[in-house]
Order: structure tokens, then sequence, then C-alpha cells
């Protein structure tokens, strides 16, 4: 990454956001989503290039930039002038109440560890339901209605929802039904739970039923690359709503299945291939 420089003012965010939505007045939600997300993610991308400082949240892999608060203030002055009666909910503090009983939920860079690095593995984020997002997280209530996430290195912008088909580039995906045995498990543990043996044995039994696993740290694109088929199922422990519902929706809209199951103390966050999804969900139980 390049020496850090001063953050882009406030003003030049006000005008990116203002031409925006000149652009997109009228948009459907599904186009307004992927622009959203697109925009947002090329605009961390330039920020990271010209040079950024990374301050420090609860932990030295919990992190946050300017980036990560100018795109959430873009997707959110974007949203409140396009969609006003909607609600907002932002993992840098963006939010507004509801009026339509819609909320867009926003992450504007997920990977945020990896975005500091240099590293290509992040992408930005969002997700729109109608109810509570913690509730249709957790599938007590209200309904997801689509996400879309945009990887900045790859240029690939994922769209979908349990009534929108998911696509990548507008290619359509499909999670293929597979065994745990035959694919690879997707996910992240902290460090620190590897010491605990309560969550650390749920989470090696687990493990132990695939062929193979990976932890990259950006859960939205680990569940892009689930909806891909890429990868055979995810499992993360305390997952928030801004990290589950965009892929959530994605992996539902590619024929894919999600869950979530309390083990050893956690809330576990499952989703992929059928089969592989049961296998994990039916080793969790035993350990709850």
């Amino acid at each position: 990454m390049s020496e850090p420089h001063e953050p882009i003012p406030q003003e030049m965010i006000d005008a990116i956001t203002k031409t925006f939505v000149i652009s997109h007045a009228d948009d459907p939600d599904d186009r307004l989503a992927r622009a959203l997300v697109y925009n947002a993610g090329r605009l961390a991308w330039r920020m990271r290039e010209a040079g950024l400082t990374t301050e420090y949240k609860t932990s030295v892999s919990d992190v946050v930039t300017a980036a990560d608060r100018a795109a959430e203030g873009f997707v959110a002055g974007a949203l409140r002038a396009l969609r006003p009666d909607d609600g907002l909910l932002g993992e840098e503090g963006a939010a507004s109440p509801s009026a339509s009983g819609r909320v867009w939920v926003i992450d504007p860079v997920d990977g945020t560890y990896n975005f500091t690095t240099g590293s290509d593995y992040w992408c930005s984020a969002l997700a729109l339901v109608d109810g509570d997002p913690d509730e249709v997280a957790d599938d007590r209530g209200g309904r997801l209605l689509l996400g879309a996430v945009h990887r900045p290195a790859m240029g690939y912008t994922w769209f979908g929802g349990p009534d929108h088909p998911t696509t990548r580039d507008d290619r359509r995906l499909t999670v293929p039904d597979v065994a745990a045995g035959d694919t690879c498990l997707g996910g992240y543990l902290r460090p620190a739970d590897m010491t605990v043996p309560a969550v650390r044995d749920p989470w090696v039994a687990c493990v132990e039923q695939f062929a193979t696993w990976r932890m990259l740290g950006a859960a939205s694109v680990d569940l892009g690359d689930v909806a891909d088929g890429h990868t055979g199922c995810w499992l993360q422990a305390s997952v928030k709503s801004w990290d589950w519902l965009p892929g959530k929706a994605l992996v539902e809209g590619a024929g894919g299945v999600c869950r979530r199951v309390t083990a050893a103390g956690r809330q576990w966050s499952v989703a992929g291939a059928p089969t592989a999804v049961d296998a994990v969900v039916d080793t969790l139980t035993r350990h709850s």
C-alpha cells in the first residue's frame, strides 16, 4: 500500500453521491444494489491506492480505515436520497429508521484486514431485507429480499436472493449438491477460540469431514464462492448480520441452503450444498 494521505474530503464524497443519485434515480432495487456495491468498491480501491491509515477497533485484526467510512457514507447517502422510506444498518455506524419496513444492510469493505495489508480478497456488500435484519438473519421473521457483492480486484459482481436467481456478472449460478468429503469447507475461527475446547472441538469435528478447508477472511467473498460452486460449504461462529445477509442471499438464490445452529455457547452460521450443510448441522447439534 502507498503511504497514508489525507482522506477524501467530505465535499468530494457528497459530489460523488450526488452524481450517482442523478444517474440512478429510476433504477429498480436490483440494478441499484449492483451499482451501489460496484461504486463503493471502486471508491475504496482508489482510496487504498492513494494511501490509508489503519485504525484498530478491538484487536490487530479488527480494523477500520477512512475508505470503510467513505464507502459506507456514499452508500448511505445515495440510499437516503433514492429510498428515503427505507432503513439503513451499516457496519461503520450508518443507521436510519425504516418507514417502509425495509432495511438496507451495508458492509462497505468486507475483509478490512485483508484490505489494509494489500490483499485482493475483500469486497463491498449489501443486502435488502423486509423486517428486522437480525431476525431475518436468524430466520425468525421478516424476509431476505436480495444481496449484492462486488469484488474489485476480480471485477466480479454477484447478485441474487431467494426470489432472484443468483448471477455473477449476469451468468446464472447453481450450487451443486456435494457430500462434505468431496468438497472444500470455507469459513473462519478466531485464533483465541482454538484454545477453548468447547468451541474448538465442534469446529474440528466439522472440518475433519471435508476434503480440505480454507480461511481467507472475507465472509461475503467466501459465500460468493459458495454460490459459484467453488466451495461446497461455509462455517463460522458469531457472524454479524452485515457479514451474513449479503452472502446468504447469494447462496439461497443459487439453490444452496443456509442454517444457523447454537452449539458450545456460540451461534454458528452454515451455508452451502444441502448434503454438506446437513453433515455440519448434525455435527454441531451433537455438540450443543
